[in-house]
């Protein structure tokens, strides 16, 4: 249990400090600093800041898992619309400038030349795949999403999506207003062919 609070105390401050100075200008000082944990604490987790980052990716996307999963079992929910409106609101909350983990994912993607961070990436991607492949998988259990669709190939699908919403909304910000019914349809029409 210590250690748990430990680790969603060292992402939250990650987070906060992200928000207030931007990925280069936040150090692990910053964050022993904002804890009040020592280094041992933090590197018991992780090896450095750029894994870090990685983990708070990871976390936000196990946030949303979690929150899909709580919507899917609610008794109330039927068909994909309100669990797509879930997801299609994540994509564009986290495609914006300010959002954490935009920043975060533009960090790490502009460090990409770094062997380290590259692989950081590539976890993040297969694990965010992993999630849109079992998010599939639920509406296909459940009746809602054809069997006939390929998991993987829709889910890279989405992840090509998302991925282009964060780099189009951070060259050229703009308000995203009509973006969540555009992912909408677009979600819609990937999972029927």
């Amino acid at each position: 249990m210590e250690q748990m609070s430990s680790f969603q105390t060292i992402l939250q401050a990650t987070e906060a400090l992200i928000h207030e100075k931007g990925c280069r200008q936040t150090t692990l000082q910053d964050i022993l600093k904002k804890t009040g944990l020592s280094k041992g604490a933090i590197y018991h987790y992780v090896t450095g800041k750029d894994e870090l980052l990685g983990l708070v990716l990871k976390s936000r996307i196990e946030q949303m898992n979690e929150r899909f999963m709580n919507l899917v079992n609610d008794p109330a929910t039927i068909g994909l619309e309100n669990p797509l409106q879930l997801i299609a609101t994540g994509f564009v909350r986290t495609s914006q400038p300010e959002d954490v983990t935009n920043k975060i994912f533009i960090y790490l993607l502009s460090q990409m030349d770094n062997a380290a961070v590259a692989v950081i990436m590539h976890d993040v991607y297969e694990y965010t795949r992993g999630v849109c492949e079992r998010w599939i998988e639920v509406g296909q259990q459940s009746g809602v999403i054809p069997l006939s669709i390929d998991r993987r190939r829709v889910a890279t699908r989405l992840l090509t999506y998302m991925y282009g919403m964060r780099m189009y909304n951070t060259i050229r910000p703009a308000p995203d207003d009509g973006q969540i019914e555009e992912v909408m349809a677009f979600m819609m029409q990937a999972l029927r062919s």
